[in-house]
């Protein structure tokens, strides 16, 4: 069946993140080496649906595996919204691989731009490949994504850079972590970086409890200034967003706007802002600040979109170009309708349906258990 491939396909969908230009590089290398065309598809899906092609000449792109985000630009266009048959339009999709003039496709991308490829290949039985990409590291295919080890460095060297002002300010720091679903980013950096409190989407927060009482326990252990890092997806469990809040209820929530996708825009909460002005309110916590000789004030960082910024360090730039080197081996061999993931070490081979799906922290992971450690025993250990 390889054989038969002459040209192939490649899009990249979704956000950018460091690392995808190095599965380009690791395609076209292969594709170079076994006489196979390689097609750029701009735009993601969107350039898919418009016919928007360039050829990828590697001649072209020495070293593309060192520079940042995607010569073939990305959207997050959803070629299965409203359609009343998926079917059909899987059908469709695969007859534009003619139009395209191309004998296979390789989408890189998270678990939407995925989805649209095995809906394709299992509707259709589209000649295509899937590579992981979410720089949230929320695929249960794949131990790790490219481009979520730079963007752990980043926002960890973020709040280690905040810490100098917070600390000459006597100031809370709340520093908004991209994680929409997920908190890989924000318990990684947070633990990284030594973040006083961390808040992600896994484990609904207390207001009370593991905010207002943690700042309360440590500006009585001495601490003069702290940092909160929390998930953009972060948000407070039901009983306390009925009790504790004064800026936002339940039908803020559920009011959000949601993505082409049907996900809410958490992001669109600006949740670090509502702790920052909700902290604000709080009499009882800036007494309890004055009283350790300490004025109250707090800050709210959102880090956005400089997280997804910049070159891939060198784990990522090595994991891209391995999972690019992967995928092409995958279409020489007509193994369609599959994923290539990450498991310890080694590059391996997942079906798509089972790649695309979400993954969490759970709860009885060594990282909850470092960061519940991390906020207890430091204000413990100071007291007398």
């Amino acid at each position: 069946m390889g054989s038969q491939i002459k040209k192939v396909g490649i899009l990249t969908g979704g956000g950018d993140c460091p690392g995808l230009n190095s599965v380009l590089y690791g395609i076209m290398l292969k594709a170079y080496d076994a006489g196979i065309e390689c097609i750029g598809i701009l735009k993601g899906w969107k350039g898919f649906l418009e016919n928007q092609t360039i050829p990828l000449y590697i001649a072209e792109h020495d070293d593309l595996h060192t520079v940042g985000g995607t010569i073939l630009y990305t959207s997050r266009t959803n070629p299965f919204k409203s359609v009343s048959s998926k079917e059909e339009k899987a059908k469709e999709l695969t007859k534009k691989f003619e139009e395209l003039g191309i004998d296979a496709l390789i989408a890189i991308g998270g678990d939407d731009t995925l989805g649209v490829a095995d809906n394709m290949y299992k509707l259709a039985d589209a000649k295509v490949v899937g590579c992981p990409k979410t720089i949230d590291n929320d695929l249960a295919g794949t131990h790790y994504t490219f481009g979520f080890w730079s963007a752990v460095q980043l926002a960890s060297n973020a709040m280690d850079n905040l810490t100098t002002t917070a600390r000459s300010h006597q100031r809370v720091f709340v520093v908004e972590v991209m994680g929409r679903d997920a908190g890989f980013l924000t318990m990684y950096s947070g633990i990284s970086a030594g973040a006083d409190i961390i808040l992600i989407p896994e484990t609904p927060f207390d207001l009370e409890k593991d905010i207002i009482d943690i700042l309360k326990k440590r500006a009585n252990a001495g601490y003069k200034y702290h940092i909160i890092a929390t998930s953009e997806g972060a948000y407070p469990n039901s009983e306390s967003l009925n009790r504790d809040f004064k800026t936002i209820s339940k039908e803020t929530i559920d009011k959000l706007p949601k993505d082409s996708y049907g996900n809410p825009l958490l992001v669109k909460l600006n949740i670090s802002q509502i702790i920052v002005d909700e902290l604000n309110l709080r009499e009882d916590l800036k007494q309890e600040f004055q009283k350790n000789e300490v004025d109250f004030e707090c800050r709210s960082v959102v880090l956005g979109h400089t997280m997804r910024a910049g070159t891939p360090n060198s784990f990522d730039r090595i994991l891209g170009l391995r999972f690019g080197l992967a995928a092409m081996k995958l279409v020489i061999e007509g193994k369609f309708g599959n994923m290539v993931s990450l498991q310890g070490n080694k590059i391996k081979t997942v079906p798509l349906s089972e790649g695309v799906r979400k993954k969490y922290i759970t709860l009885e992971n060594d990282k909850m258990e470092l960061r519940d450690l991390l906020v207890k025993i430091r204000y413990l250990s100071k007291q007398n």
